[in-house]
């Protein structure tokens, strides 16, 4: 699932376009971007790109803080 601090009217758009097989997570008030380190106050203009690997029990099983979307997709799948 990926995270947006975007409307729904506009993550529904962005999925169409690109054809997102997963949903996005419309977090207008940004209380999971501050929960899980994705923006530093509730007035960011975006969230920075991490990703969190969760398992099936629910606990997180990988962080990754920073990554790159040209790189990132692809060691994402070689750790999995």
């Amino acid at each position: 699932m990926g995270t947006s601090f975007d409307t729904v009217e506009e993550n529904r758009a962005f999925a169409e376009k690109f054809k997102y097989p997963f949903p996005l997570l419309c977090d207008v008030d940004r209380e999971i971007g501050l929960a899980y380190g994705a923006c530093d106050k509730p007035t960011a203009a975006s969230a920075r790109r991490i990703t969190y690997v969760i398992g099936p029990d629910g606990k997180i099983k990988q962080a990754h803080p920073t990554v790159s979307a040209r790189t990132h997709p692809h060691e994402l799948l070689a750790t999995l």
